[in-house]
């Protein structure tokens, strides 16, 4: 018997896991890159006289 199996669903899950872990990093930075370019917006429309 081998072990073969075994380790082919442990790489597949550790895979999946780092793609889910990915899809949200990058979710998230896109969202906090477009507040931040709000905020920024909204602190140079405020500077100005």
């Amino acid at each position: 018997m081998t072990h073969l199996p075994y380790i082919a669903a442990s790489y597949s899950i550790t895979l999946t896991a780092l793609s889910a872990l990915s899809l949200s990093l990058i979710w998230r930075l896109r969202r906090a890159r477009r507040v931040l370019t709000l905020l920024e917006a909204r602190s140079a429309s405020e500077l100005r006289p």
